[in-house]
């Protein structure tokens, strides 16, 4: 009975050790190593990627170093992000991108190929160029003089999108704080900046996390008061949300959305 128990304890030792031992989740250094340097499109020569270490840098100036792994067949981003890997040696790397295409890329030999990455760190978009505007409106024979200033902030908002190779990629944009200011005559009645975590209560949270508070604009006035129209994106997409901003005559705020 001893030597039995012994024997399926050994067995169970075995399989223990085989379940963990498989490799199926430890990174192949070798692949890894085999991706450092330059990869170019086999069929165009166009530039993909530059590997270096445990980072892949793309060639355009908005798009962030992506950190990544390859374990077993698959490559993966630091996001995530899975590709199937079809055939890798030393001078050839081809895999599966999000759509099922496959990617035939080949390392570079084109010293030239390396002024693609001569530039500094990845550029941080802007979403608006206009920083002020200003206009007077009447209501009931009274002038009122409104101001719009839009600030660029250092809140960066990160964008995923997926380049021609189909790799996931990140963009990051700065967001803005709007400035909006109201006077009847020299009296100011309003004075006030907003953010994107002001409409909170009107953008659902996934949303509002990946928009950028992207435009402020005078909308009308009326009985109410002035009403302006704040515009919550995605960059660089066709997904927003427009709330209505009204100052009151007394100067008070209120919001309610207008459209998604």
């Amino acid at each position: 009975m001893k030597r039995l128990t012994a024997i399926l304890l050994s067995v169970a030792a075995l399989i223990g050790c085989g379940g963990q031992g498989g490799g199926s989740s430890a990174e192949s250094k070798e692949a890894k190593q085999m991706l450092q340097g330059i990869w170019v499109d086999s069929e165009t020569g166009d530039v993909s990627f530059q590997v270096k270490g445990d980072t892949i840098f793309y060639s355009d100036m908005t798009s962030m170093p992506a950190y990544f792994k390859v374990v077993g067949d698959s490559l993966i981003l630091g996001s995530g992000t899975s590709y199937g890997i079809v055939k890798q040696s030393p001078q050839l790397f081809w895999f599966s991108n999000q759509n099922g295409d496959l990617v035939k890329l080949e390392r570079s030999t084109d010293p030239v190929d390396e002024l693609e990455f001569e530039h500094d760190q990845p550029q941080v978009l802007t979403y608006t160029q206009q920083v002020k505007k200003d206009s007077v409106v009447t209501y009931n024979g009274e002038r009122y003089h409104w101001y719009i200033a839009i600030n660029p902030t250092k809140y960066k908002v990160v964008k995923r999108s997926y380049n021609d190779d189909g790799l996931e990629v990140e963009n990051v944009y700065y967001d803005n704080i709007m400035h909006i200011s109201v006077f009847h005559g020299s009296h100011q009645i309003f004075s006030s900046d907003f953010t994107k975590q002001m409409y909170k209560k009107m953008v659902p949270d996934g949303f509002l996390d990946d928009a950028i508070l992207g435009a402020m604009d005078f909308n009308h006035i009326d009985a109410e008061g002035l009403h302006f129209s704040a515009t919550l994106c995605i960059p660089d997409g066709a997904s927003c949300y427009m709330v209505d901003t009204q100052i009151a005559y007394t100067g008070k705020q209120t919001m309610s959305l207008l459209e998604y």
